[in-house]
């Protein structure tokens, strides 16, 4: 794997602001022709250092405004067990993130829904049921004040 240098990091960097770029403004944007700019996009993509390319989403517009985070422990830290949380977790479409955590607690879950009522029933019915979930912790956002795409 070849070692990033300062035009590799600027290429990501410009594609995090805006992925729908066109190569040719892409490539002036970072000090580079086009077909050196297309080479170096592709090598990033193969080595795994860009993985895709998405639309950021106004979730608020959406409905989806209410977010909570919600600390997971569990009665089982095993293997198997930390195993079958990931798997099952991942089926829960109310859940944006998951983070295994070292310290008091096992996960970290980002949830977003339409409102409080949403949240608890999505807390109460499908969180709550995951395997080996021991207790739960909410807490509610007031304001986003920084998220990634914004």
């Amino acid at each position: 794997m070849v070692e990033l240098d300062r035009i590799d990091h600027s290429i990501i960097r410009e594609l995090q602001k805006n992925a729908r770029i066109t190569v040719t403004e892409l490539a002036s944007r970072v000090g580079l022709s086009k077909t050196p700019c297309q080479v170096r996009m592709r090598r990033l993509e193969e080595q795994g250092y860009i993985t895709g390319y998405t639309a950021l989403v106004n979730q608020t517009k959406l409905g989806l405004s209410h977010i909570a985070f919600a600390q997971v422990t569990l009665d089982d830290t095993s293997s198997n067990a930390l195993e079958a949380f990931n798997t099952s977790v991942k089926q829960i479409s109310a859940v944006e993130q998951c983070h295994m955590i070292a310290g008091n607690f096992d996960y970290l879950l980002k949830v977003r829904t339409r409102n409080m009522a949403e949240y608890r029933q999505v807390l109460g019915e499908q969180i709550s049921a995951l395997p080996h979930v021991l207790q739960t912790s909410t807490f509610v956002v007031m304001e986003n004040v920084k998220d990634a795409g914004l």
